[in-house]
């Protein structure tokens, strides 16, 4: 028989080809390797590290003494926000009335102590201690908001810490504070009652049912003095009422290592005097005041508007310790005439 060289090579190559087909389809039907995924932390990581902070305050400081040069508000939203940029803008209009006489608040950005939140969601909050100011006043508390994950932190408030205060320990920045609901249970009492507990308590006093949560503190004894003074000066020619309004919920909670917490939050507290004496007016005397209405004397009322920062500390439920008012800003931002 003749053999066929051709055949026979088209034979192996086809053999070949069924070996290597065979071998593609073993190997499609075998898993293939997957890497290994990053394990998940049991909690959620610091939200920001001490270097990213350092460089969000060297921002805001530039930003600061720019506009703080100028007396220019509208240099301030690209780092400022909330009750900082409606107090900071007034600051300036008090500062351009007044020939420079009552500059601008002194704002230090670098960090004594520096809060983060331990979080993945926004908007997020960290709280920094300043070094202390210059002219020698009160290390202040900053709160800076980043609102969503592509803007910048900024300036949302600040306030002047008491004297003698001491902060409550937190967790270290690389790991972060925990943020707490605004209704969170386990402490004193929760981070929404104790603006709105604080606020009756402004109003009333001793008479506040409240009275017994919190710890005596300069804040509210200044609001108390600046109230009896408004009255008095009134005497019979009018009256002079103020009310205390707390946002529905605070800025921010953050959990100290004790259990308790950090609540930083705004009231609105607005001041008025009404003229009861037929023919008479009020006058209105300070330069900052006549700019703010654009007169110098009101016929029947004259109302101010105060944007009211405050750091509280809530400490744990069961503890027996008061509510206390670390730091807080009281600060005009509106005035009427009417």
């Amino acid at each position: 028989m003749t053999r066929n060289p051709v055949g026979h090579r088209r034979r192996g190559i086809a053999a070949g080809l069924a070996v290597a087909l065979v071998s593609v389809l073993a190997a499609c039907g075998s898993p293939l390797p997957q890497p290994d995924p990053e394990p998940v932390p049991p909690v959620a990581p610091a939200a920001v590290t001490v270097a990213q902070s350092n460089d969000v305050l060297t921002d805001l400081g530039a930003v600061l003494t720019a506009a703080d040069a100028t007396l220019d508000a509208s240099a301030l939203p690209p780092r400022v926000e909330g009750p900082a940029l409606a107090v900071r803008s007034a600051e300036y209009v008090r500062a351009t009335a007044t020939g420079g006489a009552k500059p601008p608040t002194v704002l230090p950005t670098t960090a004594q102590v520096q809060i983060v939140p331990q979080t993945t969601t926004w908007p997020r909050t960290q709280l920094v201690v300043t070094t202390q100011p210059d002219d020698l006043q009160a290390p202040r508390i900053l709160a800076l908001q980043q609102s969503a994950p592509r803007e910048p932190y900024r300036l949302w408030g600040w306030a002047r810490m008491g004297q003698g205060v001491q902060m409550p320990p937190t967790a270290a920045p690389a790991t972060g504070s925990a943020v707490l609901a605004p209704d969170a249970t386990g402490l004193v009492v929760t981070p929404t009652e104790a603006l709105a507990q604080y606020a009756d308590l402004l109003a009333n006093g001793a008479a506040s049912p409240y009275a017994a949560t919190f710890a005596p503190d300069a804040f509210r004894a200044g609001i108390e003095a600046a109230r009896a003074a408004t009255v008095a000066g009134v005497e019979a020619a009018g009256t002079a009422t103020e009310t205390y309004t707390p946002d529905p919920a605070p800025q921010v909670s953050l959990a100290t290592v004790d259990g308790g917490a950090l609540v930083v939050g705004q009231l609105t507290t607005v001041s008025t005097v009404t003229l009861t004496v037929a023919g008479g007016t009020i006058p209105i005397q300070d330069p900052f005041y006549a700019a703010l209405t654009g007169t110098q004397s009101a016929g029947t009322a004259f109302v101010r508007t105060f944007s009211d920062v405050l750091v509280m500390y809530v400490p744990p439920a069961g503890s027996g310790a008061p509510v206390q008012v670390l730091a807080a800003e009281h600060a005009v931002t509106s005035a009427s005439a009417s």
